[in-house]
């Protein structure tokens, strides 16, 4: 039986819906008077989420973002469940941190499953129903880590920097449809991301550094509240205008801004070599 959404009230689809940043976006959505489809890999958490709503509020969905035809699945389930889509949070990611020469093929390749290519089968799993509506909004939950690479997140900066890619193109070939694409950077925030991270086989020849990151790491920065994310959030997707990027927090902000600054100042000391590069000639015979 199809519940439909309240006239006026929003249909939400998020993974990695059932803990941290994700949950806290579901419970947000529903407290502003939403619907959530709530998808993630273990069922436990979403039906605690629905059994704590009114009825037809929160669709739980188990589902893995990896699985292609898994997603396609949910999504059908969701649009047929609430008759429409309107907001899209591709959320749904796994960290693996180690130094680049220490992964092997199945760690490299698990961590862009789950950070890039489910956030693409999501992406083209809803864009029919997006672009038959004429409206949407595409959130793709990026990070601070996409920001630039750094030691031991070398993978999984490159799982977001391929997101955010693919997340640039598509915002441009969406747009004539009416459908909007924003990329969200967070910092940090207290989830189980790193509870739960997995980590490679150490080399020794990479102890000196690893001990040098885990003082960092001791020295410590403070992790905020999901809830300001989810705040957050709410705020993007009401706007009318809502920008491609979104920093969230402080952190995030400053970095952004401190490697943008220094991308700059090393293409203009190197501009003369980059502008001696191009010549353009007459097409060479064939």
């Amino acid at each position: 039986m199809r519940a439909s959404s309240t006239p006026g009230h929003r249909v939400w689809f998020i993974t990695g819906a059932g803990r941290g940043l994700g949950r806290a976006f579901a419970e947000a959505a529903l407290a502003a008077g939403d619907h959530v489809a709530a998808a993630a890999r273990t069922m436990g958490p979403l039906e605690e989420l629905a059994a704590s709503h009114p009825p037809g509020r929160v669709l739980p969905l188990g589902v893995d973002v990896t699985d292609r035809e898994a997603v396609r699945a949910a999504v059908a389930e969701a649009v047929g469940h609430f008759g429409r889509l309107d907001i899209v949070v591709n959320n749904a990611g796994m960290l693996a941190m180690g130094m680049v020469e220490e992964f092997t093929e199945a760690e490299a390749r698990a961590q862009l499953d789950v950070n890039f290519f489910g956030a693409l089968w999501v992406s083209q799993a809803v864009l029919p129903t997006l672009r038959h509506q004429g409206s949407g909004h595409i959130v793709q939950i990026s990070s601070i880590a996409a920001l630039g690479g750094f030691p031991s997140t070398g993978l999984y900066s490159a799982s977001k920097f391929a997101l955010e890619g693919m997340s640039e193109a598509l915002a441009l070939e969406a747009a004539g449809f009416g459908v909007k694409v924003s990329i969200v950077h967070p910092g940090g925030y207290w989830t189980d991301l790193y509870t739960a991270m997995r980590n490679t086989s150490a080399l020794g020849p990479y102890a000196s550094l690893r001990e040098e990151l885990e003082k960092q790491f001791a020295q410590g920065s403070v992790d905020s509240d999901p809830k300001l994310a989810a705040r957050a959030l709410l705020t993007l997707v009401d706007s009318d205008d809502p920008p491609r990027r979104l920093l969230l927090g402080g952190t995030a902000y400053d970095l952004a801004f401190d490697l943008a600054h220094q991308r700059m100042a090393a293409w203009a000391a190197w501009e003369p070599v980059s502008r001696a590069a191009e010549q353009p000639i007459p097409a060479p015979n064939p």
